[in-house]
């Protein structure tokens, strides 16, 4: 399936870019080339030291910014496949800096569809946010024309065996900036800042993230907003887990902040199919037969008034499930607080888990009928590929 291709991570030095970086490589030995770009130096040196050349010879580390496109263009020779993580994603930087919000995120999503165009690269997946919908802050709304780009691109590949396809995802568990680090920095000063005591977050994990990206690659016709089914947590329960008996300041919400976040709107939901483990927002012009998506994919239609928010979801993570994911993700345990034992329902908080089993068997599913299934532009789908108080901060990160 990958065998001797090549693929390229914009953002490559960063918290996804590491994973995906090393998911690959422990799972597809075979992939021939891995292009590692992005715009730190430092980064990229400290990238390299974790990858001996002489042990990792398919790794390329090219320094370079989504906003150069001649330089993007140069990185993307005989690449097949585009991962693109690069962003400006900090809520209160993108309202301060809204001009290199729109240059990196706008500006440098075009560059990424313009030099795939020109490279004949075969799939491109991009990373968005829940932040792009219904979006009520800068970086959201960059995030959603970015999406936008990425979508109506399939509309403009000619006879080019090359699909655009996004996922979108809540807060990563442990990244930079998100609230579980800020809180567990907070907690030693025994005052964890809450903006709102109702604040509700989604969340994920960095390897539930790249299993996203995953299916997405093997399984994308072009187009779809790749959405998975998380669980919730409110702000409430992050500071009673991992900092608990501090005292809450309640300082208010910051610029850009929502209480609560969506991933789908009831406006997208007419266009929304379900699945066991995801959701998908079709494109919003027709440049595949829905019908025969939803067949081949065993999905179902959401009904008209369905919309997907982390304050009316159905899986909510409890205060004993925040402290074992951090203790299992991060690898911190909180002090006075005991220990327990997963459950099997805590092992696998979400029972709709992307695995990398499970990729790998509708993989096999998938080639087994793309013989005899093309899309409405005569391509066989994935043909190209195989080629009390309590403490903590920092609520909307």
């Amino acid at each position: 399936m990958l065998k001797d291709k090549g693929i390229l991570v914009t953002g490559g030095t960063g918290s996804f870019g590491k994973r995906f970086v090393q998911t690959m490589l422990d799972s597809h030995p075979e992939i021939g080339r891995i292009v590692i770009y992005s715009r730190d130096e430092l980064k990229q040196f400290q990238m390299r030291q974790s990858y001996p050349e002489h042990e990792y010879p398919q790794l390329r580390f090219f320094i370079g910014d989504v906003r150069d496109g001649a330089r993007l263009s140069r990185a993307m020779e005989g690449i097949d496949i585009v991962i693109h993580a690069a962003a400006l994603k900090q809520v209160p930087a993108c309202e301060y800096n809204p001009f290199e919000a729109i240059k990196t995120n706008i500006m440098g999503a075009q560059n990424v569809i313009e030099a795939a165009i020109d490279n004949n690269v075969t799939r491109v997946v991009a990373l968005s946010t829940d932040k792009a919908a219904a979006p009520i802050n800068l970086y959201g709304a960059t995030k959603l024309c970015s999406d936008k780009l990425f979508v109506a691109a399939n509309n403009f590949v000619g006879q080019r065996a090359l699909r655009f396809s996004v996922v979108r995802y809540g807060n990563v568990m442990g990244s930079r900036g998100s609230v579980i680090p800020f809180f567990l920095d907070k907690r030693h000063e025994h005052v964890i800042p809450i903006t709102d005591t109702r604040m509700t977050r989604f969340n994920i994990t960095l390897d539930e993230g790249v299993q996203l990206v995953q299916r997405a690659l093997f399984d994308m016709w072009g187009g779809e907003i790749f959405v998975p089914k998380i669980p919730s947590y409110r702000i409430t329960d992050v500071a009673e887990a991992v900092a608990p008996g501090c005292r809450w300041e309640i300082v208010g919400i910051r610029p850009g902040e929502k209480l609560h976040e969506e991933m789908i709107t009831a406006t997208d939901a007419i266009r929304t199919f379900e699945f066991d483990d995801h959701y998908v927002i079709a494109p919003s012009v027709d440049i595949w037969d829905a019908d025969q998506y939803l067949r081949e994919r065993n999905g179902q239609r959401c009904a008209d008034n369905f919309h997907y928010s982390s304050d009316t979801n159905t899986d909510w993570m409890t205060v004993d499930q925040i402290r074992q994911a951090v203790r299992i993700q991060l690898g911190i345990t909180i002090e006075g607080v005991t220990p327990t034992t997963a459950t099997d329902e805590t092992e696998t908080r979400s029972p709709r888990r992307l695995t990398i089993e499970a990729i790998r068997g509708d993989l096999t599913r998938v080639n087994g009928e793309k013989n005899s299934h093309h899309d409405p532009r005569g391509r066989q789908l994935l043909s190209s590929i195989n080629t009390p108080e309590r403490q903590v901060v920092g609520n909307g990160a």
